[in-house]
């Protein structure tokens, strides 16, 4: 994952590393409020991936679970192009994540409204959620 510099963007958005401008990483408490403000007053559908990792150099994960879903979510955010992909460590965010209790946890949105909630992994499980809110 890289940092975005381009244009005027925050600094605490990452874009993932091939460039998939539809897909951005929380980095902080603020950089998730921002992600989540932009939701909210957006028609566009949006899944946020909550899950638990840390940053030296690449990507890593403490959580198992996390680290089997992700690579099936980033590769996901290439095939939904109109939807908007967020990651946002509980670790990293952990004033505005204090509500999630497992990891991962998917919350899907639709025209600035939480309409739905999957916790775990299996990858044919959040393609079709995807698809169902995309």
């Amino acid at each position: 994952m890289k940092k975005q510099e381009s244009n005027g963007a925050n600094s605490d958005f990452e874009s993932n590393s091939n460039g998939n401008v539809n897909f951005k990483t929380a980095s902080t408490d603020q950089s998730l409020l921002t992600i989540l403000d932009d939701i909210k007053s957006s028609r566009s559908p949006a899944v946020i991936n909550y899950g638990a990792s840390w940053y030296d150099l690449v990507l890593f994960f403490w959580c198992g679970v996390c680290s089997q879903i992700f690579p099936a979510y980033e590769e996901l955010s290439n095939n939904f192009k109109g939807m908007k992909f967020v990651y946002a460590d509980i670790d990293e965010c952990p004033e505005t994540t204090r509500h999630i209790r497992y990891t991962p946890t998917f919350q899907f949105y639709r025209n600035g409204e939480k309409v739905d909630e999957m916790f775990g992994t299996g990858e044919e499980r959040l393609r079709d959620r995807l698809w169902l809110h995309s």
